[in-house]
Order: structure tokens, then C-alpha cells, then sequence
């Protein structure tokens, strides 16, 4: 998979990954109140687990989704037919 993540989205997601880490171990931990009951610790999991995503998606600049969706944000030195048109191959 190519990195199809950077610029703008990506501190985006290094941003907002950890805070939602934070957010969602607190809410298990009982520090934070985010809802009452069952329905606060299936919110304080799945802030985890997409804080976790998030994280993960901003270190390794690729993203399953922004893959399947098409999109690529990421504006890193990827080499288009005509310029390696002109350069010998290495044997």
C-alpha cells in the first residue's frame, strides 16, 4: 500500500488521534463522565479504538479508507511515467 496520507489530514489525525486515546482511557477509567451507564463505556471504547486508528493512520501515512475511497493527500516524491521514462534501469 502507498502512503496516501499528509499534508493537513494528517495533522488532523496526529492531533485528534491521541485526544481521542486521552478521552476514551479516561471514560474507562472512570475520570470522565460520558454518558451514563452501558452507553458511556461503548462511547469511551470506541473514542479509543478511533483515536488508536487515527494515530496509527497519521505515523504511517497510509489509510485503508482514504484507499478505497480514492483519495490521496499525501504530496511525497512519487515518480510519474515520463519522468522515469529518461533514466537507465539499474541491472
Amino acid at each position: 500500500m502507498e502512503k496516501n496520507v499528509g499534508g493537513y489530514d494528517r495533522i488532523a489525525r496526529a492531533v485528534l488521534g491521541p485526544v481521542l486515546i486521552i478521552v476514551g482511557a479516561a471514560g474507562l477509567a472512570g475520570f470522565l463522565t460520558i454518558a451514563a451507564g452501558t452507553l458511556g463505556l461503548v462511547v469511551a471504547v470506541a473514542a479509543l479504538l478511533v483515536g488508536a486508528v487515527l494515530a496509527t493512520t497519521a505515523v504511517t501515512q497510509k489509510c485503508p479508507l482514504n484507499e478505497l475511497l480514492g483519495f490521496n493527500t499525501y504530496e511525497g516524491a512519487a515518480t510519474t511515467e515520463t519522468e522515469s521514462a529518461g533514466k537507465p534501469r539499474a541491472q
